[in-house]
């Protein structure tokens, strides 16, 4: 993966969320709003939308929620739903919700051209907006154990009693084992998470940081978690935070020759079927592959941009460049009821 770095940002690896700029009269008079459900957490995101309105003079009318419940409450309200868009992590939130019919397609030349086909639906229904590498971690004082390579070799016996990782039913989980099984067939899938599953320090427990925290404190020696939390880490206002982070190493799996490359995962935006200002919401979701918005996912809370030449984070640049699995995100997305009921029955709990 090449992008430009934000050299610019290297004194300074926070945003700072800017208050919102008055809005000009012609733009209030405009009068247009959307109503924009999601379930990201981020305080960063504020940005983006405040930009948005400053650029358009269409106003956010922000819910947020567990992508699950804002997928039943779409479904629950129904054609009075006053929903525009639903943004949300992982593909296989976006699968469930393409399944559960609350989605329209959309067509757009700028989308089609700004992001790439594995990181789109192929029929239109969502769009991914930022990628999140899924990573192994290792202690940087330790050094890089030898032999671990991919996510197939987290499952060889050498590695037993050393690997930290969360729940098999979160999504992050079940996308990573969905990707493998696209590879590999439900067979080695199988043999492989009843091997990782052999292979853990403790039982599964926690989110993504706690993985990673968990091996300077010594309860493991390898941890699966996504990038943007060690980057974050990284650039906390907490000394103790710094220090801890700076131990974890990170091995970008499966960039040998001919091989299928590292695991991403995105956050995407879909037009909800009976979106009200079905206009604004495509609109806002083009604005979310724009330059400036782009930017706000890469400092603001260490995303990968999906746009080509797009800036990455320094920190970020700093794990290194590596090559991500061409997948397309709605496969693993799809493949994720199979990959959870494999994990449970090989004793990823």
């Amino acid at each position: 993966m090449r992008r430009r770095h934000l050299l610019s940002l290297l004194p300074i690896f926070g945003l700072a969320v800017a208050a919102p700029a008055a809005l000009t009269s012609a733009a209030l008079a405009q009068g247009q709003e959307l109503n924009l459900y999601s379930s990201r957490h981020y305080d960063t995101d504020r940005e983006l939308y405040d930009t948005f309105t400053r650029e358009t003079g269409i106003r956010v009318r922000l819910i947020e929620g567990d992508a699950d419940q804002l997928i039943q409450r779409i479904r629950t309200e129904g054609a009075n739903s006053p929903a525009d868009v639903l943004i949300t992590v992982d593909a296989a939130r976006l699968a469930r919700a393409k399944e559960a019919g609350i989605l329209q397609p959309i067509r757009s030349q700028v989308l089609d051209s700004r992001i790439p086909a594995n990181l789109r639906d192929a029929e239109g229904f969502w769009f991914g907006v930022s990628k999140r590498a899924r990573v192994i971690m290792y202690d940087r004082e330790a050094g890089r154990p030898e032999g671990l390579n991919r996510f197939e070799d987290l499952a060889d016996p050498r590695f037993r009693g050393q690997i930290c990782v969360r729940s098999s039913s979160h999504p992050y989980n079940t996308s990573l084992t969905g990707s493998v099984l696209a590879a590999n067939g439900p067979e080695a899938t199988e043999a492989w998470a009843r091997g990782v599953a052999a292979n853990m320090a403790r039982p599964p427990q926690g989110g993504d940081r706690d993985q990673f925290r968990a091996i300077p404190s010594g309860q493991c020696k390898l941890a699966i978690s996504n990038t943007y939390y060690l980057g974050n880490m990284m650039t906390s206002q907490r000394a103790e935070d710094r220090a801890m982070a700076e131990r974890v190493g990170v091995i970008f799996p499966n960039q040998g020759e001919g091989d299928r490359g590292a695991h991403v995962n995105i956050s995407g935006a879909g037009v909800v079927r009976t979106a009200p200002n079905a206009a604004a919401a495509q609109r806002f979701i083009e604005y979310l592959t724009s330059p400036r918005a782009q930017e706000i996912f890469a400092v603001g809370n260490m995303e990968y941009p999906v746009v080509a030449d797009a800036p990455v984070h320094p920190v970020l640049a700093a794990f290194g460049e590596f090559r991500e699995d061409q997948l397309n995100a709605g496969t693993y997305g799809a493949n994720a009821a199979e990959a959870l009921r494999i994990m449970q029955r090989a004793g990823w709990r």
